[in-house]
């Protein structure tokens, strides 16, 4: 059972997102928090396996609460709940160890399939937010071509980059090419020394922008 944490201000958003939740019978909702400190503070109680938390709440913003949480529980992964016009905050999440972004109006296999790759070690990151992130990366650094980086890598890490970038954790992959999980493991830790990336959600938006990864997944 995969047991997760929903902190968003507005009870509608809350409750529709449970109900979301609910339809998958591996995934149980152990706490709701209307408000950032409530959210560290159950997260703290409840220790749950993943956290989603809305950008935007009041006394601790969802910014706020994603480091507090991190730094009390951090074993519970973290997917933040954006919406339109909130590119600014998507890098300082990253950069707090945010582990996923998708948008309130994702579509509903979106979010339980997000869920689920952030329990396992993997990461998520919706297609729409993958563009704009990309955007904003490229508006605060210079970096080479995605491609030119991308071809750096050799072919089988290019192979998990892609599953990668589709939000699939290292014992997700390790199936899907027939290896064992150490060595995918040592993929993932020469792709991120190779592209220059710190974690799997900057690995993923590489991904995205090489074209490995489309909005149905690996290419």
């Amino acid at each position: 059972m995969i047991r997760v944490l929903i902190a968003d201000d507005e009870g509608i958003v809350r409750s529709g997102v449970r109900a979301i939740l609910a339809s998958d019978p591996e995934l149980e909702v152990v706490a709701e928090a209307a408000d950032g400190r409530e959210a560290v503070e159950l997260a703290g109680l409840h220790s749950p396996d993943v956290a989603l938390l809305d950008i935007r709440m009041p006394r601790l913003d969802g910014l706020g609460a994603l480091e507090e949480l991190k730094a009390l529980v951090p074993r519970t992964a973290v997917v933040m709940l954006t919406t339109f016009g909130e590119d600014g905050y998507i890098t300082r999440a990253l950069d707090r160890g945010a582990s996923g972004f998708l948008l309130k109006a994702s579509d509903p296999r979106e979010l339980v399939a997000g869920v689920r790759a952030v329990a396992s070690g993997g990461a998520c990151l919706s297609p729409l937010v993958a563009r704009r992130l990309i955007t904003e990366l490229r508006r605060e650094h210079v970096r080479p071509e995605a491609g030119t980086r991308v071809a750096a890598l050799t072919a089988r890490e290019r192979e998990v980059l892609a599953l990668l970038g589709g939000g699939l954790s290292n014992g997700e992959i390790a199936r899907r090419l027939h290896l064992v999980e150490g060595t995918v493991k040592t993929h993932v830790s020469a792709i991120f020394q190779r592209l220059g990336v710190r974690n799997r959600v900057e690995a993923a938006i590489v991904a995205y922008e090489a074209g490995l990864v489309r909005a149905s997944g690996p290419r």
